[in-house]
């Protein structure tokens, strides 16, 4: 299956027009008006019939359009140094509604069996958390959360406060509302404002390694995504402590 990534737009409403990368290839796929106008057509050189065409905002492309070609996918561990070695900020975006790697764990199955999981001992990654966080450094998370949660995001909420204790500033977004801001349905890590790396995952929620850009249109892009989600999200506490009214809550904005 042919899978397109969504790389931004300039419209306010999101019905275009719009730029997309076609993973896997080389190629960027754009979305906008046909053309119709037969004095533009006519002026057209080397057209072939199945060939349309389509008018975007110059800054569409200035602003999206990669400026490099798409790496390939690298495995998870080789990006591990980075959560040492980063000088500022680490930023997590979380969009899938389930995660292979937390179903397959032991706090899993004691989670399911009526755990209470929130108060974790401290493994290698709170501990890394609490060294880096400790010389002022900041990891920051966005969880979006479908309504009613998934069985993941359940677990993801029960098992966070193990994190922020060690120093990590979760907070949860409503997928609706990520939907009206834009936002991308993928999943990345942003370094210091200048490294993303994207993750590829299987159909079943298992990680197959990241993508990683220093494209600055791409960086540009991430850096946009975080600021907003940044700005809507709500602090795991306070969204644990709204449960109640999110379930019974039909506008799907909490």
């Amino acid at each position: 299956m042919t899978v397109l990534r969504f790389l931004g737009t300039t419209s306010d409403d999101g019905d275009g027009p719009t730029l997309y990368e076609v993973e896997g290839s080389t190629d960027v796929l754009v979305q906008g008006e046909r053309v119709t106008d037969p004095a533009q057509l006519a002026q057209l050189r080397d057209v072939k019939a199945s060939e349309p065409f389509v008018l975007v905002p110059r800054d569409l492309l200035a602003r999206f359009a990669p400026r490099a070609p798409a790496a390939g996918t690298v495995p998870f561990s080789e990006i591990a140094p980075l959560f040492r070695e980063f000088g500022h900020t680490a930023f997590r975006l979380e969009t899938r509604r389930g995660y292979a790697s937390d179903r397959n764990s032991s706090k899993w199955e004691r989670w399911k069996g009526g755990a209470d999981i929130s108060a974790e001992p401290d493994n290698a990654w709170r501990e890394n958390v609490r060294k880096q966080t400790a010389q002022g450094k900041r990891f920051e998370r966005v969880r979006l959360v479908d309504q009613p949660l998934t069985e993941g995001q359940q677990f993801l909420l029960a098992s966070g406060p193990s994190n922020v204790a060690a120093g990590e500033d979760i907070r949860n977004l409503p997928r609706a509302q990520a939907s009206r801001l834009g936002l991308p349905e993928y999943d990345f890590w942003l370094f210091d404002s200048r490294l993303v790396a994207r993750f590829v995952f299987a159909e079943d929620d298992t990680t197959l390694g990241v993508i990683l850009s220093e494209d600055p249109a791409e960086v540009a892009f991430a850096c946009q995504v975080r600021d907003a989600a940044w700005h809507h999200a709500t602090p795991t506490a306070d969204f644990s402590g709204r449960l109640g009214d999110w379930n019974r809550s039909d506008d799907r904005t909490c």
